[in-house]
């Protein structure tokens, strides 16, 4: 699927970030899982990813990680 661009609100500004649907339908899974806003979680994948990668990136790269820990 092509990417979706959506914003995010990150320490008070509004990045857009594009992502295909499944991996912002499976980011909102898991944010509803931990109890968070996909503004929150978010916020966590933003604060970990260092600077070699962009926040879509390194957003895409929590999914898949989040999804290979799964039983």
């Amino acid at each position: 699927s092509r990417p979706v661009k959506r914003s995010l609100t990150l320490h008070g500004h509004r990045p857009s970030v594009s992502l295909e649907e499944p991996f912002w339908q499976e980011f909102r899974r898991i944010a509803e899982a931990r109890g968070l806003s996909i503004n929150e979680l978010a916020a966590i994948v933003d604060a970990d990813r260092g600077m070699e990668s962009g926040l879509a990136s390194a957003i895409r790269v929590f999914v898949l990680e989040e999804v290979q820990r799964r039983p």
